[in-house]
């Protein structure tokens, strides 16, 4: 590997990473209601998960997968579906409320989030397809390969939750938190509605 091989992986990963998928969004959602440190399990579970996933998708479960469109299918539409469920979850509570488990963004919800996150699965088969090099140590390259997208991804999430954090500044105004409530929620919706609509049935 060579400084090259890194700017190809910043290059193809960065973007996928950085931009607003499910994950993200919550992510800043859990920054305004919770902030920075409040968020710290939701990052752990979300990331925890994505790590073992990488590992197994990276040494083998990937190929696994393809065999069986089936089960692709039902985590692409579970996780849709979840996604819904944060959507609402967000819009039907209020910043002031966070004594209850069910008005703030917890472990749990990270690693249900990342299970059943689709475009996590994408982009895992994504980077492996890409950047596996056959001249290199396979093993040594999976392992390298998780490492670096790992530390991109938890330096990202918390820049997102971070942003949140920022955002919520603004939200003394119940007419301002209620439209970034709106905004939050309808972005998630959206996002549902367009992985819904990606999905194809298994034939």
């Amino acid at each position: 590997m060579n400084i090259q091989y890194f700017l190809l992986f910043f290059g193809l990963m960065f973007p996928l990473v950085f931009s607003p998928g499910p994950a993200n969004i919550v992510f800043a959602m859990s920054g305004i209601r919770q902030g920075v440190r409040g968020s710290i399990p939701l990052i752990i579970g979300v990331d925890l998960v994505f790590i073992i996933y990488s590992l197994l998708i990276g040494f083998g479960l990937g190929e696994i997968l393809q065999l069986y469109p089936s089960l692709i299918f039902i985590l692409q539409l579970l996780g849709s579906l979840y996604i819904v469920y944060l959507a609402y979850k967000f819009i039907r509570s209020d910043k002031k409320e966070t004594d209850s488990n069910n008005q703030t963004f917890t472990f749990k919800d990270g690693v249900i989030l990342q299970m059943l996150n689709p475009k996590g699965w994408t982009m895992l088969f994504l980077m492996f397809s890409t950047l596996l090099d056959g001249s290199f140590n396979y093993n040594a390259q999976i392992v390298a390969l998780v490492i670096m997208l790992a530390i991109l991804n938890i330096s990202t999430h918390f820049i997102w939750v971070t942003a949140g954090n920022h955002i919520s500044r603004w939200t003394d105004n119940k007419r301002i938190e209620k439209m970034l409530n709106y905004f939050f929620s309808g972005s998630l919706l959206i996002v549902a509605i367009w992985l819904l609509l990606q999905l194809e049935l298994p034939i």
